[in-house]
């Protein structure tokens, strides 16, 4: 019967996963347990990340219930099951339940049982109000009891798997507990590294070790090395794996840019809090202020935090200064070139971000440049050479891959004459050899996201660009193609390294006088150049 921890059950001949819109369906019966365990149960789960159908809120306004609701039962990964000491008294509950099953059968979908305040064996045996309600469906289903008795076989099914009697048990423990296992059953059902992604397990073999100690107090974890390494790459993943395993999470990507912005501690100190917390209209008056809503609000949740691009240890002092500042078990995960911005506390435990070895850098650069993990016949001392040259940077090895991609030997080997005759292997003029290869009015709308359009979205750089003349529809899939750019959740971002490039090339095209630039972004090259002009 029931247990205070769960198995769950899976058929053993299940087809291949289907594409999830949702990670936990809850039936529940609403008058029992909307506004109180179910509420409590659904907060938990959304506030790690978890999506979450609860009928009572997603179903869109016009739609006919029925289908919308099997669509959403079979759209899920799991099914959590509340059982309460009226849920059989509603046909409804017990149709979803029916379908709950068929999925369970079919699909494969994990089914969690909860029991309220109803005995596991009432459930399963249909006794006490399960039974009375019972009678009440034999008169008023007189002329369909075959529906009667699956209801029945269902209730009994599921009542005899592995779940939770939180009967007589703290609820705030009981729903813990329940989101603890939910949360790790999602991390073991999380689909595989993308093969791009070479070298990544290596890496997290040594991080996942720190995220695993056993220790009371939160740990804080620094990622470092060069830029153009994959510092960034590999703490997504790791986040993106693990969140789940805790109360609220948050990335905050890009910390150098964004501390620089007018308002930028208190914009962050802002998203972090909001993250969390899961609360959109959160006031901070000033940084100052942030700092102690921090300590304040997060100081008893476990946490997971990524703090990407990190280049001062100010910046550190307005978001995490240490660990007392998070609940027991929290991790913070930081990023950044120097390793003297993680020192500051004695604490840290440092990754130094390993270059690829020959092999991933070969086959990485393989996947750009041929769409294949090997070279192509004729081609493998040439991308022997461009590996060495590129010397285990997993970004230069996309972007020149990504360039080289279906060109000649011929043009492989001057492109490769080309990376020889600069000096010291320096990445920024590695990857210039990229941005030459493109057509002029790609060029331009690649200068134009570097300078001013990093991180819009996707159809407002579109539109911009299209103002200004240029193909964006045939530009942007280019960039994208050649590794200059990339599209997150329809956002548009470019490495820094990229960025800083392109603002380098336009720099030089006068670097006495910005005022015959191409493009000025920042306010001092603009009030010279009016300054200029005002002169002449």
């Amino acid at each position: 019967m029931a247990s205070s921890s769960v198995q769950g059950i899976t058929s053993s001949s299940s087809p291949p996963p289907p594409l999830y819109m949702h990670d936990v369906f809850l039936s529940f019966r609403g008058k029992d347990t909307r506004n109180n365990f179910t509420s409590h149960l659904y907060s938990n789960l959304t506030q790690r990340g978890i999506k979450v159908y609860r009928d009572d809120s997603e179903l869109e306004r016009g739609k006919t219930i029925e289908p919308a609701l099997w669509k959403a039962i079979e759209e899920s990964r799991f099914s959590a099951i509340i059982f309460s000491r009226d849920y059989a008294s509603s046909p409804w509950c017990l149709d979803e339940l029916v379908k709950i099953v068929q999925c369970m059968k079919e699909k494969g979908q994990t089914v969690l049982p909860v029991f309220y305040d109803v005995d596991p064996s009432e459930v399963a045996e249909q006794k006490g109000k399960y039974k009375k309600a019972f009678v009440k469906h034999e008169q008023n289903f007189k002329e369909n009891l075959e529906k009667v008795r699956n209801w029945k076989d269902c209730l009994s099914m599921v009542a005899n798997l592995s779940g939770w009697d939180v009967r007589n048990r703290d609820e705030s423990e009981s729903i813990k507990a329940i989101a603890d296992c939910i949360s790790y059953k999602l991390s073991l059902t999380l689909p595989t590294i993308s093969k791009e992604l070479v070298g990544i397990d290596s890496r997290l073999e040594v991080l996942n070790g720190y995220i695993g100690e056993e220790t009371g107090e939160a740990i804080f974890i620094g990622i470092c090395g060069m830029g153009g390494i994959g510092k960034t790459t590999v703490a997504r993943v790791l986040y993106d794996r693990i969140r789940r395993r805790f109360e609220g999470s948050c990335f905050l990507a890009n910390v150098r840019e964004a501390f620089a912005e007018k308002d930028g501690p208190r914009s962050l100190q802002k998203k972090l809090l909001s993250d969390i917390l899961m609360e959109r209209d959160i006031n901070i008056c000033d940084s100052s202020t942030g700092i102690e809503m921090i300590k304040q609000k997060l100081q008893r949740i476990k946490i997971l935090v990524v703090l990407d691009d990190v280049n001062d240890r100010k910046q550190l002092e307005y978001l995490a200064k240490e660990p007392g500042w998070f609940g027991p078990g929290s991790r913070i995960i930081i990023t950044s070139r120097d390793t003297n911005v993680l020192i500051g506390n004695d604490d840290t435990k440092i990754y130094e971000a390993e270059k690829l070895n020959d092999d991933d850098a070969l086959m990485l650069f393989s996947q750009k440049a041929f769409k294949n993990d090997q070279p192509a016949e004729g081609f493998v001392e040439l991308s022997k050479q461009v590996v060495d040259y590129a010397n285990g940077l997993p970004l230069a090895l996309e972007v020149i891959g990504s360039f080289l991609y279906e060109r000649s030997i011929p043009e492989w080997r001057g492109a490769i004459n080309r990376m020889n005759e600069i000096p010291d292997c320096k990445i920024i003029d590695v990857l210039r050899v990229s941005f030459d290869g493109l057509h002029e009015s790609d060029k331009k709308i690649f200068l134009d996201i570097a300078c001013f359009l990093k991180g819009f979205k996707k159809d407002r750089i579109t539109r911009i660009l299209e103002s200004r003349g240029f193909h964006a529809g045939i530009g942007i899939p280019v960039l994208i193609e050649r590794s200059l750019i990339s599209v997150s959740r329809d956002q548009v971002w470019m490495h820094d390294l990229l960025q800083i490039m392109g603002k380098e090339i336009v720099r030089c095209e006068s670097p006495e006088e910005p005022g015959r630039r191409s493009r000025l972004w920042t306010y001092e090259d603009v009030c010279l150049a009016l300054m200029d002009n005002t002169k002449k």
